[in-house]
């Protein structure tokens, strides 16, 4: 009787253990503010590595929450170095507040096109601002760097004079000094607010990502788009990171998977980001609105604006500024 009911234990726990998972499946919570399912390629660099992850069968799951639906855009990297999000698309700059090291990743001039910017990632200007990122409690799992413009319900912008008088959203200190000193008012507020603050006649103009302009639909709002073109004054830094203490807590076959799936979604948003300057000037001149481009004297009197107030401030202010403005200058 004994042995019959060993037996039978021993049969049950086999077929229990065929039905069951070897271990529970880690889900990984991941959040941006971007909207989501509509194009948008930091939304579509987050999705990737959720499904590169998934295939890789490593027993992690990741669900994004786009759209600021889990956080609010400036709580995110917060919530990162803390774990309490495990995983984010964050522009770095709205951590500047923080570290203001970070502001270097938004500074007027510094990057200028997408080709720099792929040098850039692998210089010790990055390994510098990677090494504060770690050593705050996030770890970067894929670059992207986006390019940007101005756009004004007033006027063109073009040299610095054109914003005079104008209240203006710049996406973070070193524009804002820039701004400020070339006669703008300032409204700070996340890319994700531009739309109702020109909507209710708080901004007069911003400046934000091609990939933020025509998200957010602001082409409904603006009369006037400044593209990239060939003198981007702005482009910033907008990672996908994720919690150090998470990423230390999985096993190296799960480390891996989640780096591999960075690989992947950087190497789709290298490509997009490129096809999205062409993408944002047929959109706005779609929906009626002018489109220019900067000349190079606009973009080298910015650069001058831009030295006397933002490049000396960081200089001046951050520690450490002064050299890493001189090794993203280094970079050729």
């Amino acid at each position: 009787m004994r042995k019959t009911l060993l037996a039978t234990a021993s049969a049950v726990a086999v077929l229990i253990g065929g039905l069951m998972p070897a271990a529970a499946e880690i889900v990984l919570k991941a959040s941006h503010q971007f909207p989501g399912g509509k194009g948008d390629p930091r939304d579509e660099m987050v999705q990737i590595i959720a499904r590169e992850v998934e295939k890789a069968n490593v027993g992690l799951k990741i669900q994004v929450f786009p759209g600021a639906s889990l956080f609010k855009p400036n709580e995110q990297w917060g919530a990162l170095t803390k774990g309490q999000l495990d995983m984010s698309a964050f522009p770095l700059d709205y951590a500047s507040g923080r570290h203001p090291q970070f502001s270097a990743t938004l500074m007027p001039g510094l990057v200028r096109n997408y080709e720099r910017a792929e040098r850039l990632n692998n210089s010790p200007f990055m390994a510098d601002i990677k090494k504060i990122i770690e050593d705050a409690g996030a770890v970067v799992i894929a670059d992207a760097w986006l390019s940007g413009g101005f756009a004004s319900k007033k006027n063109c912008i073009t040299g610095p004079d054109s914003i005079k008088g104008q209240v203006t959203r710049a996406a973070g200190p070193a524009f804002e000094q820039m701004l400020a000193l070339a006669g703008a008012s300032i409204s700070s507020m996340p890319s994700s607010e531009i739309y109702t603050g020109m909507q209710t006649g708080v901004l007069d103009a911003t400046n934000t990502s091609s990939s933020s302009f025509i998200s957010y639909r602001l082409y409904e709002q603006v009369k006037c788009l400044t593209a990239p073109g060939e003198n981007a004054l702005w482009f910033m830094y907008e990672p996908v990171l994720m919690s150090k203490r998470v990423f230390d807590k999985l096993t190296p076959e799960q480390q891996k998977a989640i780096l591999d799936a960075g690989k992947t979604s950087e190497a789709y948003f290298n490509e997009e980001a490129k096809k999205g300057d062409q993408l944002l000037i047929d959109t706005f001149k779609k929906a009626g609105v002018e489109v220019v481009e900067m000349s190079q004297a606009d973009y080298e009197a910015w650069l001058k604006v831009a030295q006397e107030s933002s490049y000396k401030n960081f200089a001046e202010k951050v520690k450490g500024g002064q050299e890493l403005i001189e090794k993203a200058l280094a970079v050729e």
